[in-house]
């Protein structure tokens, strides 16, 4: 199933929070719609489940306009933040629920009610909770009841499955297990998905592609490498991963920085263009003095376990951050020369 999002504005009365807004998400494809807190995100999850009607714009699954359709008809799966299970539903009547209409859970011996009973084990083993069917919501681990409240969602077949930032309430490490068992789950249903996040870490590790929301209206959307490695924009560049903004002056196929001269990668602007040059940590080396590179120096350094994360700052520049190898031994106020390492993006000094 497809979902076509064009031209989406919507508000609550006091000027409009989504802008014209425009979202793709093809057949099995996991969307994420990456912003910070107020940008729009909720609100365009709330448009695509029904729950808000927009002032303009079109939402369409497949073929079917469904703009003006109930939510309840629409076949939307909603995993919300915090799971909102049936707290006096066993795990397997919070999946089943819904299933039978004018029932509360899968019991009766109708037909429908057989069906009901075999999608609910068919879910219970594709999320890994075959062996706690009976047990009750409060029995469960934060990361288990993530993964009912999926399959819930799931049951009916959904076209769309719409995942409103449902990690965010676990601790870090808890956070990516139960989010890798969660992806794993929408792949095996071949379910269309958009996940929405203000988390990067997140939507980069697990999307197919990631649109960028701000200020209610989307700044970007591209796959997690490209959107990584080539943003659209200085915004863009800071909200998706650590990053250091340096202004340059074009000259030919190359740059000129604080920290040296670097080859651009194309499309390069015109000669003598002011852009900003987008320098990730991994992008750039640390020697000692004197042996090549902008002379500077080092500011902190953070022990990451595989790696150094280190601040050196350029003689007359800004302080940079630099991945080094766990090996290597710096200090704050140690002298040390930076260097560009291959051929960098430059975004307009806008």
């Amino acid at each position: 199933m497809t979902l076509t999002v064009r031209g989406i504005v919507a508000g609550y009365g006091r000027g409009p929070v989504l802008h014209g807004v425009d979202l793709d998400a093809g057949p099995a494809e996991l969307v994420s719609v990456l912003g910070a807190s107020g940008s729009g995100k909720t609100t365009l999850l709330r448009v695509v489940a029904g729950l808000h009607r927009p002032d303009g714009g079109t939402v369409r699954f497949g073929d079917d306009d469904v703009t003006a359709v109930a939510p309840e008809r629409r076949r939307v799966g909603l995993v919300p933040q915090e799971g909102a299970l049936f707290a006096h539903l066993s795990v397997a009547r919070n999946i089943g629920f819904g299933l039978t209409p004018g029932r509360r859970a899968p019991l009766g011996r109708s037909a429908a009610a057989a069906a009901a009973r075999e999608r609910v084990g068919e879910l219970l083993e594709l999320v890994g909770l075959a062996d706690k069917a009976g047990r009750m919501p409060h029995q469960l681990s934060g990361g288990e009841r993530r993964r009912v409240a999926l399959a819930r969602a799931l049951a009916p077949r959904p076209r769309v499955v719409l995942l409103d930032e449902p990690f965010s309430a676990l601790d870090a490490g808890l956070r990516e297990q139960v989010r890798g068992e969660v992806v794993t789950a929408l792949r095996a249903a071949g379910s269309t998905a958009v996940l929405i996040t203000h988390d990067r870490r997140e939507a980069l590790s697990v999307s197919d592609r990631i649109a960028v929301l701000h200020g209610g209206r989307v700044e970007q959307t591209a796959t997690p490498r490209e959107l990584y490695a080539a943003p659209a924009t200085a915004r863009v560049a800071r909200f998706v991963g650590d990053t250091a903004l340096l202004p340059g002056t074009v000259c030919g196929a190359h740059v000129e920085t604080v920290v040296g001269r670097a080859p651009m990668r194309a499309p390069a602007p015109g000669p003598g263009d002011a852009v900003l040059v987008v320098l990730r940590p991994e992008q750039l080396r640390l020697t000692g003095p004197g042996a090549g590179g902008a002379p500077g120096e080092v500011v902190h350094v953070e022990f990451l376990g595989e790696a150094l994360l280190v601040g050196a700052r350029p003689d007359g520049g800004p302080t940079v951050r630099v991945r080094a190898a766990p090996g290597e031994h710096w200090r704050p106020g140690d002298r040390c020369c930076v260097r560009i390492e291959g051929p960098v993006h430059v975004v307009p000094d806008a």
